[in-house]
C-alpha cells in the first residue's frame, strides 16, 4: 500500500494537509504549461487591477502600490526570477504568491472579483492574440515568397494531374499562385476568428459573475480587448470551442503545407525531376550516398496531420459536458500549445524552404510530350465551328487510331489561356494586392494590442481611469 504524502496547502485548498498524490495528479503537467501564461497572467493581472481601481474597489494608493508590484513581477519572469515552482499549482497561484510575499495586503487584494477560471481565460485570449497575428504575419510572408516564385516561373510549362495522371497543361506559375491564393483565402478568416478572441473575459469569474459593482468595460479597455464577452455563462461555454477554432484555423494552414509538401517531394524525385532540393536543405542516408532526401517536406506533411490531431484531441476534451466549468479544460492546454507551435515551425520552415526550390526546364517541358495537349486539340475544333461532344469524340477515335497531334508553341499555349486566373493570365497583381491588405489589418490589431500591454507595464501613457 502506497503511503499517504502531504503536501503544502494551495492558496484554494479546501484541507490544511492536502494529499501531495492529489495535488500531483490534478496539477498534472500544468506548471510547465502556465510558464507560457505567466507573462500574460501579470498583463491580465495589471488590466484587472486597473478594472479594480475604475470600479472603486482598490483606493488610489493600494492601486499604486499594486500596479508598480505588478510591473515589478513582468521583469521578474522576463529575467526568469519568478516561475511556477513546485510549491505552485499554476501561473496564477505563483504571482499572486510573489506579490503577497513582497506587499503583504495589497497582495491579497489582487484577486478581489476574480476566479481562476475567468483569469485563464483572459491568460488564454491575451497568449493567442499574441499567436494569432505572428501567425498570420508568417503566413503572409510566406504567401509573398509564392507569388514571387509564381512570377518567377509564371512561363514555366509542366504537366497538370488528375487521378495522378498527366491531364493537362499547367505551370510552375499556376502551381504556387494557386497556394498563395488558397493561403490567402485563411487568412482573409482571420478576422472573424480574431473578434471572438478580442474579448476580455474577466469579470465573469467562475461563469456566474460576482456580487460587485465591477467596470468590465474598464477592465477590458485597459487590456486592449475590443469589447468584452458579455454574458458571463457564454464564458465558460466557450471553453475548448475557442481553442478548437484557433486550431482549425492553424490546420487549414497545415492543410495548404501538407499538399505543397506532398508536391515538392513527388515533383523533385528522380522519376519526375520538375523540381530540385538544394543540398543544405536536404539530408542524406546513412549508407547511401547519393541520396538527397527531402525530410524538411515530409516533417512538414506529418506536423500538418499533428495539427489536425491536436485539434481533434481538444474536441474530445470539451465535448459532452455540461454548462459551466469544468477541470477537463486544464488539458486543453497541451494540444492547443503544440498545435500552434508547429504551426508556427511549419510556416517558418516553408518561409526558408520554398524560394530555394530550384526549376529543371528541360525536365519540365519533356514530361508535356504524348497526350497533354490533346483537349487543345478539341477546344480548337470547337473554335472552328465543331460542337464540343462531337469534337472530343472525333479526337478520341483519332487517338485510339494512333494519331498525334503536334504540340502547340508555348507562347500559343499561354496566350490560349488568358481567362481570368487560367496559365496566361495568373492576376499576381491582385494577389500581391491582398497581401498588403493583410499585411495592414495584422499591424493595425499588433499596434493596438501591444499599445495597451506597453501602457499596463509602464512603458508608454498612461490611460485615464
Amino acid at each position: 500500500m502506497t503511503p499517504r504524502r502531504s503536501a503544502p496547502r494551495t492558496l484554494w485548498s479546501p484541507s490544511d494537509d492536502p494529499d501531495r498524490l492529489m495535488l500531483d495528479y490534478t496539477v498534472g503537467e500544468d506548471r510547465l504549461w502556465d510558464m507560457r501564461l505567466l507573462p500574460w497572467d501579470v498583463y491580465g493581472s495589471l488590466g484587472h487591477a486597473a478594472g479594480l481601481r475604475a470600479s472603486r474597489l482598490l483606493s488610489a494608493s493600494a492601486y499604486t502600490r499594486l500596479r508598480a508590484a505588478l510591473r515589478r513581477a513582468l521583469r521578474e519572469v522576463a529575467a526568469g526570477v519568478l516561475v511556477v515552482d513546485l510549491v505552485h499549482e499554476d501561473a496564477h497561484s505563483a504571482v499572486e504568491d510573489w506579490i503577497t510575499r513582497r506587499h503583504g495586503a495589497v497582495g491579497e487584494q489582487l484577486h478581489t472579483g476574480r476566479s481562476r477560471n475567468d483569469q485563464v481565460a483572459c491568460d488564454l485570449r491575451l497568449f493567442l492574440k499574441e499567436q494569432l497575428l505572428d501567425l498570420h504575419e508568417t503566413t503572409a510572408d510566406l504567401t509573398a515568397a509564392l507569388l514571387a516564385f509564381a512570377a518567377r516561373h509564371r512561363d514555366q510549362l509542366w504537366p497538370g494531374y488528375t487521378h495522378s495522371r498527366k491531364a493537362m497543361p499547367s505551370s510552375v506559375g499556376l502551381w504556387a499562385a494557386a497556394y498563395a491564393e488558397s493561403l490567402l483565402d485563411t487568412l482573409e478568416s482571420l478576422p472573424a476568428l480574431w473578434a471572438r478572441v478580442d474579448r476580455s473575459p474577466l469579470g465573469s469569474a467562475a461563469g456566474y459573475g460576482v456580487p460587485l459593482p465591477l467596470d468590465r468595460e474598464a477592465t477590458a479597455r485597459a487590456l486592449g480587448f475590443a469589447a468584452v464577452e458579455h454574458n458571463v455563462a457564454a464564458v465558460q461555454l466557450g471553453r475548448g470551442k475557442l481553442e478548437a477554432a484557433v486550431l482549425a484555423w492553424c490546420g487549414e494552414i497545415g492543410h495548404d503545407l501538407a499538399r505543397l509538401s506532398a508536391d515538392v517531394i513527388l515533383f523533385s524525385a528522380d522519376e519526375y525531376g520538375y523540381l530540385s532540393l538544394p543540398a543544405r536543405l536536404a539530408t542524406g542516408s546513412s549508407i547511401m550516398p547519393h541520396k538527397r532526401n527531402p525530410d524538411v517536406f515530409e516533417l512538414t506533411r506529418a506536423r500538418a496531420a499533428a495539427v489536425h490531431g491536436d485539434h481533434a484531441a481538444l474536441l474530445h476534451v470539451a465535448s459532452k459536458l455540461t454548462g459551466g466549468y469544468h477541470r477537463d479544460w486544464q488539458l486543453l492546454k497541451e494540444p492547443l500549445f503544440r498545435g500552434l507551435q508547429r504551426t508556427r515551425d511549419m510556416l517558418t520552415m516553408m518561409v526558408v524552404a520554398l524560394p530555394s526550390l530550384g526549376v529543371n526546364a528541360a525536365r519540365c517541358m519533356s514530361a508535356l510530350e504524348g497526350d497533354a495537349f490533346t483537349t487543345d486539340e478539341v477546344m480548337r475544333r470547337v473554335e472552328a465551328g465543331v460542337p464540343f461532344r462531337r469534337a472530343y469524340r472525333e479526337v478520341a477515335e483519332e487517338l485510339n487510331k494512333g494519331t498525334r497531334y503536334s504540340p502547340p508553341t508555348r507562347r500559343e499555349v499561354l496566350a490560349r489561356r488568358r481567362s481570368t486566373g487560367g496559365l496566361g493570365n495568373l492576376g499576381l497583381a491582385a494577389a500581391r494586392s491582398r497581401v498588403r491588405s493583410r499585411r495592414q489589418w495584422g499591424g493595425r490589431e499588433r499596434r493596438r494590442f501591444e499599445g495597451a500591454l506597453r501602457r499596463l507595464a509602464g512603458r508608454g501613457p498612461e490611460r485615464r481611469l
